[in-house]
């Protein structure tokens, strides 16, 4: 008999785009009647709903005391993983198998009813996961604690904030011990401290014995707290695996090897011409070689490249993309005015700073060129060849301050700000 707490064989999800289903009202109804005629002339022979596979035959096993990170870029099949083995919904083919309590918080306020209030939703949500009222409240105490919301215990959930939501409902999953914890990247709703507790947390439920599923695009988060990553693309398995190794994998592209660091002569492909050859480029912060960026640290682009005739100028050039596929910025070195003549052959290093706290959080990669600007020739370019994880340690100095929400923007500048009072009130009556 198989001692795994989650069995997954041969999952898939399907879903139909453009079909609609569920409950219609008398009025949904009277409407689609209606309209009827008018679709008829407009078109004898309807277009069914096309569909796309989220998931594919996705197999694996988790055993008791895991604690498993699921990692992938937007899109990949992360949340309607786990939105079937919370139960939320069911595969299109394959099975799984859950032995145990399952507490999942994969939205904000999910399981709560928004008329009752607070106290009313922790022993509603501890009844739904199968706990006595009994074991609620002897638990009571420390799920309120945990949370912060004690002045608004009384209120209805649907005056909430979505940050006190959040705090509630893992406040409830955690304390109420079930064998399965999954948690979604929703605590990202919660503030920095909150979210320094909730990690805390999670990992004294590792240590108690019990399972927890975790979904991050905080790889410092999931580094911490996993030792097995299971790294998903095009809603399939990529590779499961030591969490180092994945998180690797994941930064590098899905495509393996170091992220961080390339020594194109070891490899024997310098790419270049008769006049410069590109032989290596390396990511630094706090002079280690690393993809793994404290968002308040400077971090260094080391350049190794191979003048072999000094007919031309020849300057690196970098350009920045974030995941999305946006430039952030391109720089070169030609503005210095040594480096806008001719250099003597030879190898030379050149590194490009980035300061702190100027990059946002997030996955990026570098192209790296060599290039002439008189005439404009591009001797070498090497597409997406380094890739970082920017991240914050939530410790202070940072722009986020104490905000755990998430920042729009390419960028995160710690600006400048002042403040001054301009006037006093004035006097009542006046």
């Amino acid at each position: 008999m198989s001692t795994a707490v989650i069995e997954v064989r041969g999952v898939g999800k399907e879903y139909r785009l453009g079909a609609t289903g569920g409950y219609r009202s008398l009025r949904d109804s009277l409407g689609s009647i209606l309209a009827a005629p008018a679709r008829l002339l407009s078109s004898k022979k309807r277009k069914e709903p096309s569909s796309f596979w989220a998931l594919k035959d996705v197999t694996f096993d988790v055993h008791p005391g895991e604690v498993v990170g699921i990692i992938g870029r937007n899109g990949a099949g992360k949340s309607t993983l786990l939105k079937i083995l919370s139960r939320i919904t069911s595969p299109t083919r394959g099975e799984i198998r859950l032995r145990g309590q399952i507490a999942s918080l994969l939205e904000v306020g999910t399981g709560f009813h928004p008329e009752l209030t607070g106290r009313e939703n922790v022993f509603l949500n501890g009844a739904i996961m199968g706990m006595s009222p009994s074991v609620v409240r002897e638990r009571f105490d420390e799920i309120v604690e945990f949370s912060g919301v004690e002045a608004f215990l009384d209120t209805p959930v649907k005056r909430y904030s979505s940050g006190m939501r959040v705090r509630l409902a893992f406040s409830v999953a955690a304390h109420l011990q079930p064998d399965i914890l999954v948690v979604d990247e929703v605590l990202a709703v919660g503030d920095a401290s909150f979210q320094k507790k909730c990690i805390g947390k999670m990992e004294g439920v590792a240590s108690s014995g019990r399972t927890v599923l975790f979904v991050s695009h905080n790889m410092a988060a999931i580094t911490r707290l996993c030792r097995r990553g299971i790294l998903l693309g095009g809603g399939t398995i990529v590779e499961d695996g030591p969490i180092s190794q994945i998180v690797s994998r994941y930064m590098g592209g899905e495509a393996g090897g170091s992220p961080v660091e390339v020594d194109f002569e070891r490899l024997g492909r310098m790419s270049g011409s008769e006049d410069v050859r590109l032989l290596a480029a390396r990511v630094r912060c706090n002079g280690e070689v690393t993809a793994e960026i404290d968002i308040r640290r400077p971090v260094q682009l080391e350049i190794d490249f191979e003048v072999l005739r000094d007919r031309v100028a020849v300057n690196p050039n970098v350009w920045l993309f974030n995941d999305q596929s946006t430039c952030v910025f391109h720089s070169m070195d030609s503005f210095i005015p040594e480096n806008q003549k001719p250099r003597a052959p030879g190898r030379y290093r050149t590194v490009m700073e980035i300061p702190g706290n100027f990059l946002a959080e997030g996955l990026y990669s570098f192209d790296i060129a060599i290039s002439t600007m008189d005439p404009e020739q591009n001797h070498a370019w090497e597409r997406g060849v380094l890739s970082i994880h920017v991240y914050d340690p939530f410790e202070g100095g940072s722009a986020r301050g104490n905000y755990g929400g998430n920042f729009p923007g390419v960028v995160r500048p710690l600006l400048s700000w002042t403040a001054q009072r301009l006037a006093p009130p004035e006097p009542a009556g006046s």
